[in-house]
C-alpha cells in the first residue's frame, strides 16, 4: 500500500506525540541532595494516581561508608525498583537498611522488593499491628487505581522492630536517630534524626503545602506530642512526609499550628457540649486556607479531631 508522506508525517507526529505524553505523566523518581550525603525525592502532593504509582510521599536516602538507609521504599514492588535505581544514580553503595516510618501504603509497601535485595528492613513495634490489619486494605484499594503497576506488591513486614521511645543506630559511624512518640498519623510514625547533618525525616508527623490526612487509626493527641519532640531536636533541614523541603517554621505552620488549633478548639467545643456541626462550621479556617486539598478535608479533620476528644 503507498501512504503519501504527509500522512506518514501525521502519523510520526501523533506517535511522537503520545510518546511525550506518557514521558510527562510516567513516574520519575530523583533524589537531590539536602545535606552532604543526605538525599531526598519529593513525591506528588495529591492523592495515589496511575501516573504516579501511589509514591505521592517523599523518600530518603543516607550514604554511609558500610552502605546506604532508605527511608521508605514506596508503596509497591515496581516504584520501589525505581527508587533503588535513583540512589544507584547518586550512590554505589548498596541499600542496606530501610526504615519504615509509619502505616501508611508509600511507607512499606515496597518492602519486598528490598528484601529480596537483601537490606533489613526495620519499624517501630506500634507499626506492627496497624500493618497486619491495613495491608490487605491497602492492597485492594490501590489495585484498581494502579492496575498493573501492582504487579510483584505483596506484604512484607519488616525484619527488626524497634522498641521503646527512642532508639540509636549506627550505620557506617553515622548515628541515626529514631524517635517514637506515640505516632500521630498511623501508630507507628516515627522520626528519623541525622544530628550529624542537622537533617530530620519526619514522615507523615508532618505536612506542608498541602493539609494533613486523619484516618481512623489517627490520634491527634499523639500527633502532638510527636511533633513536640521534632520541635525539640531543632533541625536544620525538614524533610517532611509531603511537601518540599522545609523549616521548622514552616513545619510549625502547615501542621503544628492546625493540630493545636484543632484539638483547641474541639476541645472546648466538646466541654461546652456543643453539636458537632456547629463545632465544624465554627472552626477558624483563615489560618490554613494556603494549603491544598484543605477545602475538601478540614471539615473531615474537623470531624474527626471532635469525635476523639470526645472519648478522651
Amino acid at each position: 500500500m503507498y501512504w503519501p508522506v504527509q500522512h506518514i508525517r501525521q502519523l510520526a507526529l501523533a506517535a511522537l506525540t503520545a510518546t511525550l505524553a506518557w514521558s510527562a505523566h510516567a513516574l520519575e523518581v530523583q533524589f537531590k541532595a539536602v545535606a552532604p550525603n543526605v538525599y531526598a525525592y519529593v513525591g506528588d502532593t495529591g492523592g495515589r494516581t496511575y501516573e504516579n504509582e501511589a509514591l505521592n510521599a517523599n523518600i530518603g536516602l543516607v550514604v554511609t561508608p558500610a552502605g546506604a538507609l532508605l527511608i521508605d521504599p514506596g508503596a509497591t514492588w515496581q516504584s520501589a525498583r525505581k527508587i533503588a535505581e535513583a540512589a544507584k544514580k547518586v550512590t554505589p553503595q548498596a541499600i542496606q537498611w530501610v526504615i519504615n516510618t509509619g502505616g501508611q501504603d508509600h511507607r512499606w509497601m515496597g518492602n519486598g522488593f528490598f528484601q529480596a535485595q537483601g537490606a533489613e528492613i526495620m519499624a517501630h513495634a506500634s507499626a506492627e499491628a496497624d500493618m497486619q490489619a491495613r495491608g490487605p486494605e491497602h492492597l485492594r484499594a490501590n489495585a484498581p487505581v494502579l492496575k498493573e503497576k501492582m504487579d510483584g506488591t505483596n506484604i512484607v513486614l519488616p525484619t527488626r522492630w524497634l522498641q521503646g521511645a527512642d532508639t540509636t543506630l549506627v550505620l557506617g559511624g553515622v548515628q541515626v536517630h529514631v524517635l517514637h512518640r506515640g505516632g500521630g498519623h498511623t501508630p507507628g510514625d516515627i522520626l528519623v534524626w541525622l544530628p550529624h547533618s542537622g537533617v530530620v525525616f519526619t514522615g507523615d508527623v508532618v505536612y506542608v503545602d498541602r493539609i494533613l490526612g486523619l484516618h481512623p487509626v489517627s490520634k491527634t493527641k499523639t500527633w502532638v506530642q510527636s511533633f513536640d519532640a521534632l520541635q525539640t531536636l531543632n533541625p536544620s533541614v525538614v524533610v517532611p512526609g509531603h511537601g518540599r523541603v522545609t523549616t521548622l517554621a514552616q513545619a510549625q505552620k502547615d501542621t503544628g499550628n492546625l493540630l493545636q488549633a484543632l484539638r483547641a478548639h474541639m476541645g472546648q467545643a466538646v466541654e461546652a457540649g456543643t453539636d458537632i456541626g456547629a463545632a465544624v462550621k465554627s472552626f477558624d479556617a483563615a489560618p490554613f486556607k494556603h494549603l491544598q486539598h484543605v477545602d475538601v478535608w478540614l471539615p473531615q479533620l474537623a470531624n474527626r479531631t471532635y469525635l476523639e476528644m470526645e472519648r478522651e
